[in-house]
């Protein structure tokens, strides 16, 4: 039976990379499909949880903590830095459409002007710089603080990334899905090898969670953090433990990345800045 279900598992995972000619959209379609079938039990919205949509008593305790953020703290910290004024008397508001507020779901979004994936903290970075302040590290810390309260007045809109009808655009987003599904690290793992095929599977203590509705949640606390992290501090992590090199932060692989699996996510709720452990 477990042969069975691997070699089951295995076609499926081909089957979604591998669709010739398959446009974004189908490709979020079949992404979305093979989850809802694969856990018919859970709610299109409550992907957005993560691990703990699979797991009722790691859902449980983290509920319990939920009562009391330990991110509070935090959170407040990046909206006293949103709100505070640059040197030149602007702030981050005057960079972003609606002042900054109620745009997480937007991001990643492709930049037609420049040919490129233009991510929230990378758009934060570059407000920075525009108005004469010098940019912030990638992955953690300030910049994790901020795009976390930014996330935080999206709130329960629904993710809404855009690839343009543009051959650059869908370069990046084929570049973002290449790399999910490529094997890499001295383990030769994927992405998808953890968070599609094995998914909802044990890998030693922790349930794989599912890759449909990854992005929704962040920038994440982390208990083992400390702090906020960013997706592509998360990404760092899972090279890490597959054993292969992390990249730069903003890379452009990352940037592609988080565009591909945040696309994949349309339509889902942002419920982010979350807790995980």
């Amino acid at each position: 039976m477990r042969v069975l279900l691997n070699a089951f598992m295995s076609i499926a995972l081909l089957t979604m990379a591998s669709i010739a000619g398959a446009t974004p959209e189908q490709d979020k379609e079949t992404f979305q499909r093979y989850y809802t079938e694969r856990f018919p039990n859970i709610a299109m919205d409550d992907f957005g949880n993560g691990v703990y949509a699979l797991d009722q008593d790691a859902r449980d305790q983290w509920e319990a903590m939920s009562d009391f953020p330990p991110y509070e703290d935090n959170l407040e910290e990046g909206e006293e830095l949103f709100n505070t004024p640059f040197a030149n008397g602007k702030n981050y508001a005057s960079c972003f459409e609606n002042g900054g507020e109620n745009i997480r779901q937007n991001y990643p979004t492709f930049d037609t002007k420049r040919n490129t994936v233009i991510t929230l903290e990378l758009a934060i970075n570059e407000c920075r710089i525009n108005n004469g302040e010098q940019p912030l590290p990638y992955k953690k810390g300030d910049i994790a603080k901020l795009s976390a309260y930014m996330a935080s007045t999206s709130d329960g809109s629904a993710i809404n990334i855009v690839i343009p009808n543009n051959k650059k655009a869908l370069a990046a987003y084929q570049a973002g899905k290449q790399y999910f599904y490529s094997k890499r690290g001295q383990l030769n793992f994927s992405c998808a090898n953890c968070h599609v095929q094995n998914v909802g599977r044990k890998a030693r203590s922790e349930t794989l969670s599912p890759a449909l509705g990854h992005p929704t949640h962040f920038p994440v606390y982390r208990m083992k953090w400390a702090g906020f992290g960013t997706l592509q501090r998360r990404f760092d992590s899972c090279n890490k433990q597959v054993r292969a090199q992390p990249l730069e932060g903003q890379s452009e692989a990352y940037r592609n990345l988080e565009y591909f699996l945040t696309y994949m996510s349309n339509g889902l709720p942002v419920n982010g800045p979350a807790s995980r452990k």
